[in-house]
């Protein structure tokens, strides 16, 4: 499965009022695995950025003169997230940003038409319900670093939560054993490893390393006596 790890920054909080995307960061996964593919750009969003936007993100009117307008990257990006599985935190924010932003062209595209939607908080709030499931409340539940972090920024902010949607659909369970017993026995912390994870490759020896380790056995044993590998070797 292809996923699409996505966030955003805007020059505001709400489309409807004409705030625009002015950041765009995407980390790609294939089989819950980071492929090293990213993708990343600042937008010109063809208006101010609100002050409180600011002081979240750091990205000013100023830095943002030079750069491609949306309708400028919208094919690359578009072709970047198509067919895939877009994993966000507060989807419908994002998701409701890139439809107004693709909503401006011809054809018009709606994200959910082109791409499935997962929303990590509606997953971090049904599995941590009545506590703080922001990024950085789960970077600390979690163990993840994001020292970094000193301001919002949208491939960062991706990276990061890639590191958190594993964590969170496929890290550390709690199991009771023999609940009704009465003995209290539990096992706790036991991590399952997804069934999506791609089976491990079996890299085999070249003759030359080969050589090299039957050479180290050999002057082991002149030490030490015979070894296990060597039992184990003989066995079969």
């Amino acid at each position: 499965m292809r996923q699409i790890v996505l966030d955003t920054e805007t020059t505001g909080i709400d489309p409807t009022d004409g705030h625009r995307i002015i950041e765009i960061g995407c980390v790609e996964m294939m089989e819950r695995q980071p492929t090293g593919r990213n993708y990343h750009v600042y937008v010109n969003p063809e208006r101010e950025i609100e002050a409180e936007a600011i002081a979240i993100h750091g990205i000013t009117n100023d830095f943002l003169v030079d750069k491609p307008k949306f309708a400028e990257i919208a094919d690359e990006f578009f072709d970047f997230i198509k067919g895939a599985e877009l994993v966000i935190h507060n989807a419908a924010f994002d998701i409701g940003f890139m439809d107004s932003e693709f909503g401006r062209m011809k054809p018009v595209r709606k994200t959910a038409d082109h791409c499935g939607v997962v929303d990590s908080l509606a997953i971090a709030r049904a599995k941590h319900p009545g506590q703080k499931n922001n990024l950085n409340a789960l970077c600390k539940r979690y163990g993840v670093d994001n020292s970094n972090r000193e301001l919002h920024g949208a491939l960062l902010d991706a990276e990061i939560l890639a590191d958190v949607y594993l964590l969170l659909t496929g890290g550390q369970t709690d199991l009771s054993l023999d609940a009704e017993s009465g003995s209290g026995g539990d096992a706790r912390g036991i991590r399952r490893l997804s069934s999506e994870r791609p089976a491990l490759a079996v890299v085999k020896p070249t003759s030359i390393e080969e050589a090299a380790h039957q050479a180290f056995l050999s002057a082991l044993e002149k030490k030490a006596g015979e070894t296990v590998w060597s039992k184990l070797e003989g066995a079969e």
